[in-house]
């Protein structure tokens, strides 16, 4: 969960910044936060064996 948070926070300090930075690194550091945050998605789905929490 704490990467989840620290992955937020990172995301919200780039889109801060993004207006100075120009646009080819503030690309890399999205699709490397996106990555990030889908490695977490596919280990936590399979940590919980695919359960949504439906009824």
């Amino acid at each position: 969960m704490i990467f989840l948070v620290v992955a937020v926070l990172v995301l919200a300090v780039l889109l801060g910044s993004a207006a100075y930075l120009p646009l080819p690194v503030t690309v890399v550091a999205a699709v490397a936060i996106a990555a990030w945050l889908a490695v977490f998605a596919v280990r936590e789905r399979r940590r919980h064996g695919g359960r949504t929490g439906r009824a």
